[in-house]
């Protein structure tokens, strides 16, 4: 099982940034790919972003141009650097790590939901 830390939300203004982490520790041999989801009051937890070992990134339409998804593998860390954020990014972000299949675009969960870390956006 694959373990995660995530850190790094806040309160920030419209047009501010952030700069969300995920550390995972445990079976890291199973994974290779970590991804954010964010799920904001009465919505739906929605995929953000997505990093494979390979270099496959891939981020939700939402938030392609303002989000920034990398990872220190020597740390087993990956990162989630917001810019532009708006109201609507309002959510707790959650990270989650496990293997990505490219040939099936198939995502198949590592990890445990972690206790999400939560990002506020004023107007």
């Amino acid at each position: 099982q694959v373990h995660l830390v995530e850190s790094g939300g806040g309160l920030v203004q419209a047009g501010g940034s952030l700069r969300l982490s995920c550390e995972a520790s445990g079976s890291i041999d199973s994974i290779n790919a970590m991804v954010w989801y964010r799920q904001a009051p009465g919505a739906e937890r929605e995929l953000v972003a997505r990093i494979t070992n390979g270099g496959n990134i891939y981020y939700a339409d939402s938030v392609k141009g303002r989000f920034t998804i990398s990872a220190n593998n020597a740390k087993n860390t990956a990162y989630l650097q917001m810019n532009s954020l708006k109201p609507e990014d309002t959510a707790v972000y959650y990270c989650n790590a496990g293997w990505y299949a490219a040939n099936s675009r198939s995502y198949y969960p590592r990890s445990h939901w972690g206790q999400g870390t939560q990002v506020t956006v004023s107007s």
